[in-house]
């Protein structure tokens, strides 16, 4: 249960991500720097140390979000798919990628979309895994929005795309500050299907952010639902690129 909004820039990119979960899961951690492989990525993670989004210093960025439209589900000894965006996450390519991600043990994670963006080449990859079959996807290097939704994903998607179409017309479109909006906005209704998303039982329990540049990338999180930020409450994390 997610909702990733991706903006270009002439030079860079920004990146928002909603990270909805069941209440009674374990908070996830703020960003930290760290090196892998040779190269410093930002992310936040779960306590046991898988992650939803991280970005390295190359510019490069990657969003997983689960596939609920896909009911198969993979054996009990199943594996976190937070483990993808965490071996995945020093890659800057996305040949680089599709050769580690076919390293994985796929067959025991659950269904997942993996959404890449490499700013040196402006391209945007997508990679399902259906406990099938991993196939990618090359998207447009454009305004565009990702959804996905434990409680009803094709109406979440519906309703959520309307109220993301509705914003590209605004005159601040794609900024920071429009980005924030749209995540914390509970057009039409506050509820299961509204972007900043509130159920009885899940909610939106984070916010990130992602900034690149031509010369830094900056992460900044906030622990809640974007609705609860103050001025001044998103922590901030930044790495000069290579």
């Amino acid at each position: 249960m997610c909702t990733v909004t991706f903006s270009p820039r002439k030079r860079g990119y920004a990146l928002a991500m909603n990270r909805d979960e069941k209440l009674t899961r374990a908070s996830g951690l703020p960003p930290v720097a760290s090196v892998l492989h040779g190269r410093r990525v930002l992310a936040p993670s779960e306590p046991s140390g898988g992650t939803w989004i991280s970005v390295n210093d190359s510019g490069a960025s990657f969003a997983l979000i689960n596939w609920y439209s896909i009911p198969s589900r993979a054996t009990p000894k199943s594996i976190s798919r937070g483990d993808v965006v965490k071996n995945i996450g020093p890659l800057s390519t996305a040949h680089s990628v599709a050769r580690t991600m076919e390293q994985l043990p796929l067959a025991r994670m659950n269904p997942f979309r993996l959404i890449g963006f490499f700013p040196e080449t402006n391209q945007v990859f997508e990679w399902r895994w259906n406990l099938e079959t991993l196939f990618a996807k090359q998207h447009p290097w454009h305004l565009q929005q990702w959804i996905s939704s434990g409680f009803d994903e094709p109406q979440a998607q519906r309703m959520r795309g309307k109220i993301f179409q509705a914003a590209t017309k605004q005159k601040a479109g794609g900024s920071l500050e429009w980005l924030r909006r749209l995540h914390r906005s509970h057009a039409p209704d506050i509820g299961p299907f509204s972007t900043c998303m509130h159920r009885a039982d899940a909610a939106t329990v984070s916010y990130t952010e992602v900034s690149v540049s031509s010369r830094r990338c900056v992460m900044q999180y906030f622990g809640e639902s974007l609705c609860r930020c103050a001025r001044g409450q998103l922590q901030v994390c930044e790495l000069n690129l290579i």
